[in-house]
């Protein structure tokens, strides 16, 4: 396995090769390990960057504390088969102020993460959209833990013609059910062992819609109380279709709860798909 930390260095290696890519910002756990197996299957050479964008994060949130992890992160890839690592630095990525920014429609990203987080989807589709026309994949592998992301990046893919075949990847789960998260790590143990909570109630939420209960307003409101009876600060418990994120009408069979809550200080996100019988 390579580590690269230039553009032009990543082109000279992938030059001719079929490639798989998965990004990530590091800090990786068992849910981007199975991104990269995934990959593996797709291509003959894997590739998987680590970049923490500082562009999808608000000034209040945690770039600066994000855990940066890199060798840590090199050995689990290097484990697992990757063929190369491309670790940019900032100054790489962005080496001038990046003035053209990829502005996903407000319909699909001010909602639910983008309404609770202004502008965090321009930055992920900006540096998705680099990253891409620096790697030139043929396969991208998503989690579906990050279910709007993935929906953004297919939608950026498709109406920008990219040749680029998006995968998702299941979300991978601790023993208890949390789902796997970086952020998990900011978790006291106390609070560790409440956070499953989380995935609790969009099973509940997911086993009323699918023994008949289309109030679904009714029951992202029981969610959110539950949570904050609690402790919790949910920000939002929802029941959306699956192709669009849009409130569902009752005809509609595919569709997902999908919920972001704090505990304690840090912020959680899971989602879980219902199909309607």
């Amino acid at each position: 396995m390579e580590v690269i930390h230039t553009v032009a260095e990543l082109r000279a290696a992938l030059k001719g090769r079929q490639v798989a890519c998965v990004p990530t910002m590091g800090n990786l756990h068992e849910g981007h390990l199975q991104l990269v197996r995934l990959a593996r299957q797709e291509a003959e050479c894997t590739v998987a960057t680590i970049f923490v964008n500082r562009l999808q994060f608000a000034p209040h949130e945690d770039f600066d504390r994000y855990p940066r992890t890199l060798e840590a992160d090199c050995e689990k890839l290097r484990q697992e088969g990757v063929d190369f690592v491309f670790a940019p630095s900032e100054r790489e990525m962005y080496p001038e102020p990046q003035e053209y920014l990829v502005v996903p429609p407000p319909a699909c990203a001010d909602i639910l993460e983008g309404q609770f987080r202004p502008g965090f989807f321009r930055g992920v589709a900006t540096v998705v959209l680099k990253l891409f026309n620096i790697v030139q994949p043929e396969v991208a592998v998503f989690g579906k833990k990050d279910y709007q992301q993935l929906l953004i990046v297919r939608n950026m893919v498709r109406q920008l013609n990219l040749p680029i075949r998006i995968v998702a990847g299941e979300t991978a789960r601790a023993a208890d059910g949390l789902a796997l998260s970086s952020r998990n790590g900011y978790l006291s143990t106390e609070e560790r062992a409440r956070a499953i909570l989380l995935y609790q109630v969009l099973q509940d939420v997911a086993a009323a819609i699918t023994t008949g209960n289309r109030d679904y307003a009714a029951l992202e409101q029981a969610a959110m109380e539950r949570l904050r009876a609690e402790g919790w600060l949910p920000d939002y418990v929802a029941v959306r279709k699956q192709a669009d994120l849009q409130s569902p009408a009752a005809a509609d069979r595919e569709l997902v709860v999908l919920a972001a809550a704090k505990l304690g200080t840090t912020r959680l996100i899971d989602n879980l798909e219902v199909a309607v019988p």
